[in-house]
């Protein structure tokens, strides 16, 4: 399928412009025919009437010159024929042109007018023919009929040689019909261009509205596109202020649930049921941090963003190892310094804090993280020296709406922010035994 507009209105005008040349071949080729015959009639009639004037009427005979003013009757291999008839279809005079020519013609004594025919010779040969019927000859009464013929080859060579002029005229006027098109395409898909280039710099965050510098044809589409950007704005920004209310207002009652706990723990028979409100007030809070965090990390439609991965790295390995400073974690890089990836820093830090916390809780020493574009995408690893994960938990880890949280409370949550993350985003992630010995997370991501 051709996905180019462009390439498409080309085809179709040429297409269209084929058609046209096509059926405008017939027409010039009918007009260049009948065009030819009139003036091969009107020079047949001019040669009957060279042979008219050269007649002369002695008593009751035809008289005509041994020489005649046409040059062309007197010559033998000559193709211009003149022959002579009286009233009873007798030939009584034929010109010196005419003696290897075998042509049995009758004249027609109709009385129409003269009129172009044709006819054949013993050969098959055919010869244009102009017949004149006159009364009237050198002032006296007299009953001819004067022909001239001329071979109907020459007019078909003369039609051939213009047939093949046109085709090349016509094929040359096409290609440079094209190259017009062409040209004139581009420029009228100009605007399209700048169209893309503001849309190229919405996506990358470097304007956030489209202009008004486009055709009156495409202003419609432009301000539809500019009230969605203004629409998603907004409605961003009302998520992002209604999740921080509702992080506030849930914050409080969670601290003085905690606090009451806490009184309750110290009464030695309210123990057992302080355990069970602390335990369900952890879930509450880890459940209530993983459904904000999924809501406030949605990928935008139209904004394309990037965030650069060794910043952010460079962030969380100093909290992690700060946290696990008693392990002694060794933090290996693998990718280009100034690499980045097609996320949004809150989504990458996010999804890279989650990896990376369980990679630095569960290995011994060594932890991994990798990166590298390929292909129209890009690829992030994460792993450690730890355990690793059992195989007979990993399809469950990987599978969509599966988590761990939702069979051991409290845990899994990070796991499953980073599966929504990536899925908001359209990559795709793999869990696999890592070359260190642990567990190997490995991240693709659409370009």
């Amino acid at each position: 399928m051709i996905r180019s507009l462009r390439v498409r209105l080309m085809i179709g005008a040429a297409t269209l412009a084929v058609l046209f040349m096509l059926a405008l071949l017939p027409a010039l080729q009918r007009a260049f025919s009948i065009a030819l015959e009139n003036a091969i009639q009107q020079r047949l009639g001019a040669d009957v009437a060279t042979l008219v004037s050269s007649a002369s009427i002695d008593g009751d005979r035809l008289s005509m010159p041994e020489h005649l003013a046409v040059e062309d009757f007197n010559l033998p291999e000559s193709k211009l024929l003149g022959f002579i008839y009286d009233r009873h279809g007798k030939l009584v005079w034929r010109s010196s042109s005419t003696l290897d020519e075998s042509v049995h013609y009758q004249p027609r004594f109709d009385g129409h007018p003269d009129l172009l025919t044709r006819t054949r010779d013993d050969n098959g040969n055919e010869f244009f023919v102009y017949d004149v019927e006159i009364s009237l000859l050198g002032g006296k009464q007299a009953a001819y009929s004067i022909v001239t013929m001329q071979p109907v080859s020459e007019f078909r060579e003369l039609v051939h040689g213009f047939r093949e002029q046109l085709y090349l005229w016509l094929g040359g006027a096409l290609l440079v019909l094209l190259g017009l098109l062409w040209l004139g395409l581009g420029w009228g898909f100009r605007s399209m261009r700048g169209l893309r280039v503001e849309l190229d710099q919405i996506e990358a965050g470097e304007r956030e509205r489209l202009s008004d510098e486009h055709p009156q044809e495409m202003l419609r589409l432009t301000d539809s596109l500019n009230r969605l950007l203004d629409s998603e704005r907004s409605q961003r920004e009302r998520y992002r202020n209604s999740l921080a209310d509702l992080a506030h207002s849930l914050k409080t009652p969670l601290a003085v649930l905690q606090g009451v706990s806490e009184n309750l723990a110290g009464q030695a028979q309210n123990r057992e049921q302080v355990q069970v409100l602390q335990s369900q007030i952890e879930r509450m809070s880890q459940q209530i941090s993983y459904q904000l965090q999924r809501a406030s990390l949605r990928k935008s439609g139209l904004v394309r963003h990037r965030a650069p991965l060794a910043p952010l790295l460079d962030t969380l390995s100093g909290a992690l190892d700060k946290v696990y400073r008693d392990k002694r974690v060794i933090l290996e890089r693998d990718f280009p310094a100034k690499l980045s990836l097609p996320l949004e820093q809150g989504a990458l830090l996010e999804l890279l804090g989650n990896l990376l916390e369980n990679a630095y809780r569960l290995c011994l020493t060594r932890v991994r993280v990798s990166a590298r574009q390929q292909g129209g995408g890009y690829e992030l690893v994460v792993e450690d020296d730890g355990p690793g994960v059992p195989p007979h938990q990993r399809q469950r880890i990987l599978q969509r709406g599966e988590r761990l949280d939702t069979q051991h409370p409290g845990q899994g949550i990070g796991t499953a922010v980073v599966k929504d993350i990536i899925d908001s985003y359209g990559g795709k992630l793999e869990l696999d035994d890592s070359a260190l010995g642990g567990a190997r997370f490995r991240i693709c991501l659409p370009g």
